[in-house]
C-alpha cells in the first residue's frame, strides 16, 4: 500500500506537504539534497507528488492552444518535472548505496508507477503532434534551430517512436503492462542480488586459513564479521566472479570456498535465487521488443546506440573472442608451470594466486608488495585529483560542513581554473563513497544528484561509489592495483558530469548512448599508469618513501600481462548478455533448472567456454544485464574501448598530460555531453573515425 502521509489532494492530484525536504529546491550549495533532513518516509510522498506535478505540467504543454514553438514545447518539457527529479535522483542514488528494507519496499511500489508515468508522457498523441510539428517544420527548413536544439528534437522523436506512439491502442495497453512488469522484475532482481551477496560472504573461523592475506585486509574482514555479530573473519563478496582476495590466500581450500560461494550466487534456491526472475525478465523484454517491431531485445537496444545493429556487436565480439581465449590459454600454460599441474590445467580459484607468483618471478612484482604504496587518500589526492588539475585546471576542497547520505560519504567542492586576476570559480560538488558495507550493492558506479544545465541555472553534483573493504578506525586504507584503476575509471564518469556545459538538462554529462558512456571513463584510467602521476601517488603510507623507480617502470612494462584473462572473462560476460537477449520470447527457457545449462551452451557456442576463466559475471548475478541499465549493452565497455585506445594515441601524439590536450578533450567531448551525435564529438577530437588496431595492440590481440 502506498504511503503518502505527508501529501494532500488538490484538484484530484497529490500535493506535497511543504515540510517535506523535497517540497522546495535545496538551499545547500549547488542544490545538494539536504540528507541531514531527509528521512526514508520523505521519499515516496515526494516522488508520488512529483509525478502528479510533472503530469500536470506536461498536460499544460500538450493542451496549449498556441502553435508549438521551441520555447513553449521543447524548453517547457525540459523545465518540467523538477520536484520529481529532486526526489527521484536522491532516492535512486541512496537505494544501491545505503539500502534498507524500507527503501526496497518503496522501490517495489514505485517501479510500476514510474513505468506508467513514462508511458503516459511518451504515448501522449497530443504531445507527440506538437513535437512532430516542430520536426516537420525543421525538415521543411521553415524553422531554424540551434544544433543542440535540433539534436534534442531528433532524440525526442526517436523516444516517441521507441515508446510505441505509433502502435494501435490495444498494443499500447499491452506495452504499458510489459513496461511495468520489466521495471518490477529489475527491482526484484536487484533486491535478491544484494541479499544474495551478503548471504554468500565466506566466514572463516580459523586464522590459519587466511594465510597470505595482509594484516590490514584481515583486520577489515574481522571488522566485517563483528559488524554482523559473527565470530571470525568475513570475506565479503564483490559483484564480479573473481574475488580480489584470491590473489593473496595461500590455502587452496579457502580459495576454493570463496570461488564456489561467488559462482553459486543466485542459484542456491530460497529467497535469494534470481533464476525465476531473470527468466521472466528475459521473456518479457523479448515480448516488448517484438511488439515494437524488433527481432529481439538486443536489436532494440543496439538500434538506439552507436553500434546500430546486433550484427555489428556480434562481429566485434566474434572477432575478439578467439584471440582472447588463445591468449588466456597461453597465460594458463605459464601459470601451470608454477603450480606443477599439467599444461593449461589451472583451477579458476587458483588463477589469481598463481598469477601473482608469475608476476613475482617475471616482473618482481606482487600485490602484497605494492599495497603499502597505494594508500587511498594519497591515490585520490595525488593521483586522481592531481591528474584532473594538470589536465583541466580543477582543484578540490573538502566540505565537511555538507552532509552525505551516509557517514562514510565525503563531499568535495570542485573549482575551475580562474581567468587571470579572477577568483576560483565554483564548478560543482563531488561526493565520494569508497567503502563496502552490508547495505551497498557490489561494484562501482557514478550517479548524478544534480545535472548541469544553463537553461535551469544548475551546476553539477556527482557521486562515485566503490566497494573497498574498510579498515578498522585509525588504520590506512591500502589498495590493490585494480582498485586504483577503478578509482580513476569512475572519476572519468564524474568528470563527464562535472565538465558538462550544455543548455538542456536531458543532454548533460553522461546522457549519451550506453555504448559511448564508458569511453571518457576508460580514457581517464590511463592516467593511473602515467609515470608522472603514478610516482606522485605511489608513496609508502608509513615511511613516506616513493615506490622504487624500477617497480614503476616494471608496472608500466608489464601491463599487457594478464590481458588474456581480463579480455576473456569480460567477453564471456558480454557474449552471455547477448545470448540471453537475442532470444525470441518462445526461445527463453521456462525452467530454473535450464538457466545454467543455457549459460554453458551459450559460452560454448561463442568459443569462450574456458573453465579456468569463468565469465566476469555469471547469469544469476549479472546486475548489468538483469538489474537494469545495461541489458544487451555490456558489450559497451569494449565498444567504447576502441574510442579510448584511439584517444590514448591522440594524447601521445600531441604531448600527453598537458593542459592544452585536456582543454581540447574537455571542450570537444566532455563538455558537449549528449548535445550532438557523440561520434561526431569523437571525430572532432580525433580528426577521423575510430579504428580498432590500437585496441588490438593494447589487449595483446594484434
Amino acid at each position: 500500500m502506498t504511503s503518502v502521509s505527508d501529501t494532500t489532494t488538490e484538484g484530484g492530484r497529490a500535493v506535497l506537504d511543504p515540510a517535506n525536504p523535497f517540497a522546495a529546491p535545496s538551499g545547500l550549495p549547488y542544490g545538494l539534497p539536504d540528507f541531514s533532513a531527509i528521512r526514508e518516509e520523505h521519499y515516496e510522498p515526494a516522488i508520488v507528488a512529483g509525478m502528479a506535478a510533472h503530469r500536470a505540467e506536461v498536460e499544460a504543454i500538450a493542451t496549449d492552444p498556441r502553435p508549438a514553438t521551441v520555447e513553449n514545447t521543447l524548453e517547457a518539457l525540459e523545465r518540467a518535472g523538477q520536484l520529481l527529479d529532486r526526489a527521484a535522483t536522491a532516492f535512486y542514488n541512496q537505494l544501491p548505496s545505503d539500502s534498507t528494507p524500507g527503501l526496497e519496499d518503496i522501490q517495489e511500489r514505485l517501479a510500476p508507477l514510474f513505468a506508467a508515468h513514462q508511458d503516459a508522457i511518451l504515448m501522449d498523441a497530443r504531445l507527440h503532434a506538437r513535437v512532430k510539428s516542430l520536426a516537420d517544420a525543421a525538415a521543411a527548413r521553415t524553422l531554424d534551430l540551434e544544433p543542440d536544439t535540433a539534436y534534442l528534437l531528433e532524440r525526442l522523436m526517436t523516444q516517441f517512436k521507441r515508446s510505441g506512439i505509433a502502435l494501435p491502442e490495444a498494443d499500447q495497453a499491452t506495452l504499458r503492462d510489459l513496461n511495468a512488469r520489466i521495471t518490477s522484475l529489475e527491482a526484484s532482481f536487484g533486491r535478491k542480488l544484494l541479499a544474495g551477496a551478503n548471504e554468500a560472504s565466506v566466514l572463516v573461523t580459523e586464522e590459519a586459513e587466511l594465510a597470505g592475506l595482509s594484516r590490514d585486509a584481515k583486520a577489515g574482514a574481522r571488522a566485517a564479521a563483528e559488524a554482523r555479530g559473527q565470530e571470525g573473519w568475513l570475506l565479503e563478496m564483490q559483484l564480479f566472479t573473481h574475488q580480489n582476495v584470491l590473489a593473496s590466500l595461500e590455502n587452496p581450500a579457502t580459495r576454493e570456498r570463496v570461488q564456489q560461494a561467488s559462482m553459486a550466487r543466485g542459484a542456491t534456491g530460497g529467497e535469494t535465487d534470481t533464476r525465476e526472475v531473470l527468466l521472466e525478465l528475459a521473456r518479457v523484454r523479448a515480448e516488448q521488443a517484438q511488439l515494437l517491431g524488433y527481432e529481439h531485445h538486443a536489436a532494440y537496444i543496439a538500434a538506439d546506440a552507436t553500434a546500430g545493429t546486433t550484427a555489428a556487436v556480434n562481429q566485434m565480439l566474434g572477432r575478439l573472442a578467439p584471440a582472447a581465449v588463445a591468449n588466456a590459454k597461453r597465460e594458463a600454460s605459464e601459470l601451470a608451470k608454477v603450480s606443477g599441474t599439467p599444461s593449461g590445467s589451472v583451477a579458476a580459484a587458483d588463477w589469481s594466486y598463481l598469477n601473482e607468483a608469475v608476476r613475482k618471478e617475471r616482473f618482481n612484482l606482487d600485490d602484497a608488495a605494492l599495497r603499502p604504496y597505494l594508500e587511498l587518500e594519497r591515490v585520490v589526492r595525488d593521483g586522481v585529483f592531481r591528474a584532473a588539475g594538470l589536465l583541466f585546471g580543477l582543484s578540490f576542497v573538502e566540505r565537511r560542513d555538507l552532509p552525505g547520505y551516509h557517514p562514510d560519504v565525503r563531499v568535495f567542492e570542485v573549482f575551475d581554473a580562474p581567468e587571470p586576476g579572477e577568483p576560483d570559480t565554483g564548478l560543482g560538488l563531488f561526493l565520494a563513497d569508497w567503502y563496502t558495507r552490508e547495505s551497498k550493492r557490489g561494484g562501482a558506479w557514478m550517479d548524478s544528484l544534480v545535472t548541469q544545465s544553463s537553461l535551469l541555472g544548475q551546476r553539477p553534483v556527482v557521486v562515485n561509489n566503490l566497494n573497498i573493504v574498510k579498515p578498522p578506525a585509525g588504520e590506512p586504507t591500502l589498495l590493490v592495483w585494480d582498485e586504483v584503476t577503478t578509482l580513476f575509471h569512475e572519476f572519468g564518469h564524474a568528470l563527464h558530469g562535472l565538465l558538462s556545459d550544455v543548455r538542456y538538462p536531458s543532454q548533460a554529462g553522461t546522457s549519451v548512448p550506453r555504448d559511448f558512456v564508458e569511453y571518457p571513463s576508460q580514457v581517464n584510467e590511463m592516467w593511473s599508469w602515467e609515470p608522472e602521476i603514478l610516482r606522485s601517488f605511489a608513496v609508502h603510507h608509513a615511511t613516506g618513501e616513493p615506490m622504487p623507480s624500477e617497480w614503476v617502470d616494471t608496472m608500466v612494462a608489464s601491463r599487457i600481462w594478464g590481458e588474456g584473462f581480463a579480455t576473456t572473462e569480460y567477453l564471456a560476460a558480454a557474449l552471455l548478455d547477448q545470448a540471453w537477449h537475442q532470444l525470441a520470447p518462445s526461445d527463453v527457457p521456462t525452467s530454473v533448472e535450464d538457466v545454467l545449462p543455457f549459460e554453458a551452451a551459450a559460452l560454448a557456442a561463442a568459443g569462450v567456454d574456458f573453465e579456468s576463466v569463468p565469465p566476469r559475471y555469471r547469469t544469476t548475478y549479472f546486475n548489468h544485464a538483469f538489474g537494469g541499465g545495461y541489458s544487451a549493452g555490456y558489450y559497451s565497455y569494449i565498444w567504447s574501448e576502441v574510442l579510448d585506445a584511439e584517444t590514448v594515441e591522440w594524447y601521445a601524439e600531441n604531448g600527453g598530460l598537458t593542459r592544452e590536450n585536456g582543454e581540447a578533450f574537455r571542450r570537444k567531448l566532455l563538455a558537449r555531453g549528449g548535445s550532438q551525435d557523440p561520434l561526431a564529438s569523437f571525430e572532432d577530437l580525433r580528426g577521423r573515425p575510430a579504428e580498432i588496431t590500437p585496441l588490438l595492440t593494447r589487449r595483446g590481440l594484434a
